[in-house]
């Protein structure tokens, strides 16, 4: 295999960018898990690849890997660092872009201050849509998982998610139930687990431990899910800022039925070539 590559960051969670359209690129899962591993490969929390389109009216095809090899949805701060690669890489000449991913088509907008916009489409509550095991649709459901119960809200927005509303997010124990709810049988897919301290209605603390790789410094569709939850609760504003580890994400959501939309950075690390 023979690959030039970009390593790239949205808030410190860390992509290889694969250009999918100018070399002939075929993945499959124990190549991922060598490009990822942080050891013997490049390193990173997934493996991104632009394609050419297949839908029409869309400029691009999103494909993204989690660093154990499995193909996911969605993802937010690759998003952003998807747009900034096909403007930096002379792909597109576009600030709106539409782009097809397997969790839907989502546009992106790439700001004057070099920050990128992304629309993630509308929020799903509905338990199908995760999926998730409920007998019907609620605000908060009671999970047992490692030896207690927690509450947690659930939510689509490409990928699922389960937020708990935590008190501290700094003793939060997020090794031990990060794990537990993203492999809980209750979610047959997997999930991805966010632990949210609400400090204002305009400003959350935020924590994701995601199937697949663990907890990363930032989930951008993390953010969103947090935000859609707490606000669908009454407790936060329209405009929230998101901080996680890795820096701070700008969510903005309407309410039901409306895109939620996340704007924050994307950094080129360097450039690189992979052979094996």
């Amino acid at each position: 295999m023979q690959l030039t590559f970009s390593k790239m960051h949205g808030l410190g969670n860390d992509f290889v960018v694969v250009d999918a359209i100018s070399q002939s690129v075929q993945i499959d899962p124990d190549q991922v898990r060598l490009i990822a591993d942080r050891h013997f490969g490049v390193g990173c929390d997934q493996v991104l690849l632009v394609e050419p389109p297949r839908t029409p009216g869309t400029d691009f095809r999103y494909r993204i890997y989690n660093a154990d090899g499995g193909e996911v949805q969605q993802c937010g701060n690759g998003a952003r660092c998807f747009a900034r690669f096909v403007r930096d890489h002379g792909l597109t000449a576009l600030d709106e872009i539409s782009v097809e991913t397997a969790g839907g088509i989502i546009r992106l907008y790439v700001e004057a201050d070099g920050q990128v916009t992304v629309n993630m489409g509308t929020a799903d509550f509905s338990p199908a849509a995760l999926p998730f095991v409920a007998t019907a649709e609620a605000h908060q459901y009671p999970l047992e998982v490692a030896g207690g119960i927690v509450e947690i809200g659930a939510v689509a927005i490409g990928n699922p998610h389960a937020v708990v509303q935590v008190t501290d997010i700094g003793t939060a124990d997020v090794g031990r139930l990060g794990p537990a709810i993203a492999n809980h049988e209750r979610f047959p897919e997997g999930v991805n687990a966010g632990f949210m301290q609400v400090l204002t209605p305009e400003h959350i603390r935020l924590r994701v431990h995601e199937r697949g790789v663990g907890e990363t410094l930032a989930c951008g569709t993390g953010a969103c899910a947090a935000v859609a939850i707490g606000r669908d609760r009454g407790l936060l504003a329209e405009q929230v800022q998101v901080d996680l580890p890795g820096g701070a994400l700008e969510i903005r959501w309407a309410g039901r039925g409306e895109p939620v939309w996340m704007t924050g950075p994307a950094v080129s690390v360097f450039e690189g070539h992979l052979s094996s």
